[in-house]
C-alpha cells in the first residue's frame, strides 16, 4: 500500500510502498478514504515536542474509511462500517481518568499517528473500540476534519463554560478556529474572532462571528477590552504571543483555554493579575469518543460547516509548507 512515512525529523516525508497491516486482537483494518492534515502531524514529523514519536512513523489522526477486516474478538458484522480514526487511538478503560469520563487523560493511551501508525496511508489498523462510526449524511471528506479539528474545538468550548450571556474570543481562525467560532455560536455566545489574515476573518464572519480583529493591524487586547472583556478566550493559534493576548483580553473571572501546543513550550503569565482577577487557565486536549459522536451529530443536523480543500498524499510535503505559510483557509484533506 502507499503511505507517507516520517523517517527523519530533519527530512521530508517519504512516499513509500509498505505492506498492508494485519489487524491483531481487538483491532480492525480500515481502508482509508480521506485523512486531514493537522498541525500536530507537522509537529510529529519534525519532532517538535518534548516526547518524540518513534520512527519510522505514518502520521495522521483525521482518517475516515471503511472497515475491511477484523482481528480476533471483533465481530465480523463490523466489516463494511464507515469509521473515523481520531487522535485517541486507545486508552486502558479502567484507570481513574477512563472511568470518570476523562479517557483523553489516560496515562497509558496510544495516539494515532504519533505513538502508533496513523492514517496517511491506504490502509490502517486501529482499535475496534476507539474508532468512531460516521453517520450517514456526513461525507467522509467533511468527517475527517471533524474527527480532530472539530472535536478539539468542541471540547474547548465545552470546558470554557461558554454561555449565551458570554463574550468568547477565538484566537486563530484556521482548521480549528473556523470550527471553534461555530461551536461558540451554538453555545449562544457572542463571538470575537482574532487572526492575522483578513481572508480568515471574513470567513469567521460568514460562519457567525459577531466581531473580528486583525491582530496584524490592530491591538486585539484593546479591541476586546473595549467590548467589555472576554468571559472566555480560546487560543488555537500556535504562537505564544497570541496566547498571552488571549489572557490579557479577559475580564475579571475570565477563563483562558489553551489548545495549541507551540514548539517552544513556554508561556509567561503574570501571577498578580491571574490571582487578583480570578482568572482560570484551562488546558483542553482533544475530546472523548462521546465528544466525537456529538460533533458528528451536530454536523449531520446541519449546525456546522467544514471548510477544507482536497489534496493528494503524494503532495504531503508541499501541503505542509502551505500550512506553515498560514495561507490555507482552513483544512487540507488528503483523498485516497
Amino acid at each position: 500500500m502507499k503511505a507517507a512515512v516520517v523517517t527523519s525529523f530533519t527530512e521530508p516525508l517519504q512516499i513509500r510502498d509498505v505492506p498492508v497491516p494485519v489487524p491483531g486482537p481487538g483491532q480492525v483494518l480500515v481502508r482509508i478514504e480521506v485523512c486531514g492534515l493537522c498541525h500536530t502531524d507537522i509537529h510529529a514529523a519534525r519532532g517538535d515536542w518534548p516526547i518524540k514519536p518513534t520512527l519510522p512513523l505514518i502520521p495522521g489522526h483525521e482518517g475516515v474509511g471503511i472497515i475491511e477486516g477484523v482481528g480476533a474478538d471483533v465481530a465480523q458484522s463490523r466489516v463494511g462500517q464507515r469509521v473515523a480514526i481520531a487522535w485517541l487511538g486507545w486508552a486502558c478503560g479502567y484507570c481513574e481518568f477512563c472511568v470518570s469520563g476523562h479517557e483523553t487523560l489516560c496515562e497509558s493511551q496510544e495516539m494515532s499517528g504519533y505513538t502508533i501508525d496513523g492514517a496517511y496511508a491506504e490502509y490502517a489498523v486501529a482499535s475496534s473500540a476507539f474508532v468512531v462510526p460516521v453517520p450517514a449524511g456526513i461525507s467522509s471528506f467533511e468527517a475527517a476534519p471533524l474527527s480532530c479539528a472539530g472535536v478539539t474545538t468542541y471540547k474547548a468550548v465545552k470546558v470554557s463554560g461558554a454561555r449565551s450571556s458570554d463574550l468568547v474570543a477565538v484566537f486563530g481562525v484556521g482548521g480549528l478556529g473556523h470550527l471553534a467560532v461555530q461551536y461558540a455560536k451554538i453555545a449562544g455566545a457572542t463571538v470575537v474572532a482574532v487572526d492575522l489574515e483578513e481572508a480568515k476573518l471574513d470567513l469567521a464572519t460568514k460562519l457567525g462571528a459577531d466581531h473580528t480583529v486583525n491582530a496584524r493591524t490592530s491591538d486585539p487586547v484593546a479591541a476586546i477590552q473595549a467590548l467589555g472583556g472576554a468571559d472566555a478566550a480560546i487560543s488555537v493559534a500556535v504562537a505564544p504571543v497570541a496566547m498571552r493576548q488571549a489572557f490579557d483580553s479577559l475580564k475579571r473571572g475570565g477563563r483562558l483555554v489553551l489548545v495549541a501546543l507551540p514548539k517552544d513550550n513556554a508561556l509567561e503569565l503574570p501571577i498578580f493579575e491571574t490571582v487578583l482577577k480570578g482568572i482560570s487557565v484551562i488546558g483542553s486536549i482533544v475530546g472523548t469518543r462521546l465528544d466525537v459522536a456529538e460533533v458528528f451529530e451536530l454536523h449531520a443536523a446541519g449546525r456546522t460547516r467544514v471548510i477544507a480543500d482536497v489534496r493528494r498524499i503524494e503532495d504531503v510535503n508541499a501541503c505542509i509548507d502551505q500550512v506553515l505559510s498560514g495561507q490555507v483557509p482552513a483544512r487540507l484533506v488528503f483523498e485516497f
